[in-house]
C-alpha cells in the first residue's frame, strides 16, 4: 500500500459560497442603513409631535431593520468562516439556516396582522385617517426603495435542459436548401429529437435519418416521422444528452454537437437568503398597498372595516410566501435531493458505460454548489478519477467522492 506524502495529498477547498455573494451582503447592509434610518425618524418625529402613529410605524420598522439584519449576519459570518476546517462542507448553507428563520418570523407576523385584524373587525376602533394614510405611503416608498436595492443586479441562473423550457440547445445546420434547426424535445414527454426547416416546410422524412455517434463509440440510429411542421424521430433519446448526431439527408452528411448540460441551477443555485430578504420587504410593500387601499375607502364611504379586511388579505399574502420558503429552506437544510433531475444524470452517464451506480447521494453546499458521494460497481477496473472525469461536466458539482467496488 502506497502513502501519499503531503505534497502528493489533494487539497479539497470547501468555500461554496453564491457567486454574488460579497455584491449581495453590500446590498443588504445599504438597506438596513435605509431602514435604521427611517425608523430612527419615526420614532423620534412621533415623539417630538405626539403622534402615536409615527412611533408605531418606526417600531414596525425596526422588526423590519431585525430581519435583515438577520440576513447581513448571515452572510458576514458564512464569508468571514469560509475556509473554516471545522464546517465539514463550508459554511454554504447559512444563507438558508438564515431563510428559513426569517420564513418562521414571516409566519409569526402573518399570525399577528391576522390576529388584530379580526380584532378590529369584532372590536372596531377610531383610525386617524390624516396621519395614517401618509405614514402607509411613506413606509411603501421605503420598502420599494429596499427591493429595488436588494434585486438590483441579481443574478439569475434558471437552467432547465439547456435553453429554454425543456429544450437543449437547438443547433442550425447549414444546408443547400436553407437552414434546419435540431434540437431535442421532452416537454411532458419522452426525449426525441425534433428537426425542422427555419424558413418553410421540413426535408421528406423518407429520405432523412439521424445517428448519433457516443464518446464511447456507441452508435444508434433515429428514424424520423413528419408532423405539422417537423420531422420526429420515433425512438426515445436515452441519457446522457452528449453525442455527435449525425444528419443525413438524401446524400448529404451533416453533424450536430451535443452536450449534457448541467441542471444544478434554478431552485439548487437560488439564493434563500436574499429571497428571504427580498420577500420581507415585498410583503410589507404589498402590506401597505393594501392598507393604502383599505384607509382610502374607510376614509372615503365610512367603511371602517375595509383597514381590517386588507390586514387579513395580508396576513393570507405573507404566510403563502412563508410557506414556500419554510418548505425550500427545511427541504435544503435535511438534505433532500435538490436536482432530481441532475441525480437521473448523474446515474445515467456513470452507467452508460456497463458499470452500476450502488449508492448515490446528491446534496446542496450552498447556491450554486451541490456535493455528491457515488458508489460504484466497476466492471472494467476504472478507477475514481475516471468517474471524476465523467461528472466534471456537471458544473455545480462541486464537491464529488467517489467510491469503487470491484
Amino acid at each position: 500500500m502506497v502513502v501519499p506524502t503531503p505534497a502528493e495529498t489533494p487539497i479539497h477547498q470547501h468555500v461554496f459560497l453564491g457567486e454574488a455573494h460579497a455584491e449581495s451582503e453590500r446590498k443588504t447592509w445599504a438597506v438596513i442603513w435605509l431602514c435604521g434610518a427611517m425608523m430612527l425618524a419615526e420614532i423620534v418625529g412621533g415623539l417630538l409631535f405626539g403622534s402615536i402613529a409615527l412611533v408605531a410605524d418606526g417600531l414596525h420598522m425596526s422588526t423590519h431593520a431585525g430581519a435583515l439584519l438577520l440576513a447581513a449576519l448571515a452572510y458576514t459570518y458564512a464569508r468571514k468562516h469560509a475556509a473554516n476546517t471545522s464546517f465539514t462542507f463550508g459554511t454554504g448553507k447559512f444563507g438558508d439556516l438564515a431563510g428559513f428563520t426569517s420564513a418562521i418570523v414571516l409566519a409569526m407576523i402573518a399570525v399577528l396582522i391576522g390576529y388584530e385584524s379580526v380584532t378590529r373587525i369584532l372590536v372596531p376602533i377610531q383610525i386617524h385617517f390624516a396621519e395614517a394614510i401618509p405614514i402607509a405611503c411613506v413606509g411603501l416608498a421605503v420598502n420599494i426603495t429596499s427591493a429595488w436595492l436588494l434585486s438590483s443586479g441579481a443574478h439569475h441562473h434558471g437552467h432547465s435542459h439547456g435553453g429554454q423550457g425543456e429544450h437543449d440547445e437547438a443547433h442550425v445546420i447549414a444546408t443547400p436548401s436553407g437552414d434546419l434547426i435540431l434540437e431535442v424535445f421532452e416537454e411532458g414527454v419522452p426525449p426525441r429529437f425534433r428537426l425542422r426547416a427555419a424558413v418553410g416546410p421540413p426535408p421528406p422524412s423518407q429520405t432523412t435519418l439521424i445517428t448519433t455517434v457516443r464518446p464511447d463509440g456507441v452508435q444508434q440510429e433515429f428514424t424520423l416521422v413528419a408532423r405539422a411542421e417537423y420531422l420526429e424521430s420515433v425512438e426515445e433519446i436515452p441519457e446522457p444528452h452528449a453525442f455527435s448526431a449525425q444528419v443525413r439527408i438524401g446524400a448529404d452528411t451533416y453533424t450536430a454537437l451535443f452536450e449534457e448540460h448541467d441542471h444544478g441551477h434554478g431552485a439548487a443555485g437560488r439564493d434563500n437568503n436574499m429571497r428571504a430578504a427580498i420577500i420581507h420587504v415585498v410583503a410589507d410593500a404589498a402590506v401597505s398597498v393594501l392598507v393604502i387601499i383599505g384607509l382610502v375607502l374607510a376614509r372615503a364611504f365610512g367603511w371602517l372595516w375595509m383597514d381590517p379586511l386588507a390586514g387579513i388579505i395580508g396576513a393570507i399574502v405573507i404566510a403563502s410566501w412563508s410557506y414556500g420558503l419554510i418548505r425550500d429552506t427545511g427541504a435544503i437544510l435535511l438534505d433532500r435531493i435538490p436536482d432530481s433531475r441532475l441525480a437521473s444524470d448523474v446515474r445515467n452517464l456513470i452507467e452508460s458505460d456497463g458499470s452500476t451506480v450502488g449508492d448515490l447521494h446528491l446534496w446542496r453546499l450552498g447556491p450554486g454548489h451541490l456535493g455528491a458521494i457515488v458508489s460504484v460497481c466497476s466492471k472494467e477496473g476504472r478507477t475514481a478519477d475516471y468517474y471524476r472525469e465523467k461528472l466534471a461536466r456537471f458544473r455545480s458539482l462541486s464537491h464529488v467522492t467517489i467510491e469503487i467496488h470491484r
